[in-house]
């Protein structure tokens, strides 16, 4: 049975979050056997929530009818170890029925991913929020980026409009907007940190008062992952930043050469431990053999390569 709204706050809020990527065989398929693998193998870990068909699980490129097929064996494949949120977005009439139809395939919540092409005013955008929120009774939590960002008085006004409005998820790094909304809407929500290789931000988000954020390299090191969150919410700083210089910088550095290797690279990683996922979908292209080599070197010599 999947968990209240306030029961997935509480819980995404105790620790770090896994973004899975979804496995497609050659022709593009969705793959189902080492989806559920890879899900269990990331279950087995002390994750706080696992995020099914998100950014990092290439939703952008899952058609309506395979959805729930992707949410429901997430949730079997995590076999109540850790709740299951789903990505929906694209457009309002999208957004709930594929809303819906993680409800129906058992997901505890859903992340709201930005909408297609157009921003939209703040009324337009909270209507859509509204609308989304309304629609199902699990716990949802709206996440600021590229077309979709609101205001800190727009979040607050949803926030007393749509009880299971759970969670804020930012992408957007504007340091002074997400510490206004933490401190307008204090424990009302859950923060989230959501920029691409959030390691990257965490002490600044942290700082904000956002206790959890969004981890991709989760993926192929949950080890290291779960380290560095660790050190964050400790405060340990030297541990941190042996971490950022031993393998997120040098991590960062070969995703940025790409468009779109923020997604691609995470597949790539899992070549690189022997787990390959398959192929990324259009308009993503994979990672190279070379740039998956060097992946494999910096993790490596992370000495906490997670063996397949």
């Amino acid at each position: 049975m999947p968990l209240s709204p306030q029961e997935l706050k509480a819980r995404m809020a105790t620790g770090l979050l896994s973004f899975p990527v979804t496995h497609f065989d050659d022709a593009l398929k969705f793959a189902p056997k080492p989806y559920q693998d890879h899900v269990s193998w990331l279950a087995s870990y002390d994750a706080a929530t696992l995020f099914a068909a998100g950014g990092t699980g290439e939703y952008f490129s899952i058609g309506q009818d395979e959805f729930p097929t992707i949410i429901r064996a997430a949730v079997e494949a995590a076999d109540g170890r850790c709740p299951v949120v789903a990505g929906c977005g694209v457009n309002t009439a999208r957004a709930i029925a594929d809303a819906r139809a993680a409800e129906a395939a058992g997901a505890d919540g859903l992340l709201l991913l930005p909408t297609y092409l157009m921003a939209g005013t703040q009324a337009g955008q909270m209507a859509h929020v509204k609308a989304v929120c309304q629609s199902v009774s699990i716990g949802v939590v709206v996440y600021n980026r590229a077309t979709s960002v609101l205001t800190a008085d727009s979040v607050a006004r949803l926030a007393e409009e749509c009880p299971n409005l759970i969670g804020f998820k930012d992408g957007v790094g504007e340091i002074d907007l997400v510490t206004r909304i933490r401190t307008m809407l204090g424990d009302r929500l859950v923060y989230v940190g959501g920029m691409p290789t959030h390691e990257l931000f965490a002490a600044a988000y942290d700082a904000a008062g956002f206790s959890t954020y969004s981890s991709a390299v989760f993926n192929f090191v949950p080890e290291l992952a779960l380290k560095f969150y660790a050190a964050m919410r400790s405060g340990d700083r030297a541990v941190m930043d042996n971490i950022l210089k031993s393998f997120f910088y040098p991590f960062a550095n070969i995703r940025d050469r790409v468009p779109g290797y923020p997604v691609s690279l995470i597949k790539g990683g899992l070549r690189a431990i022997g787990r390959d996922p398959g192929a990324v979908r259009p308009p993503l292209s994979a990672a190279t053999d070379k740039d998956v080599e060097e992946l494999a070197a910096v993790i490596e010599s992370s000495g906490l390569a997670v063996a397949a």
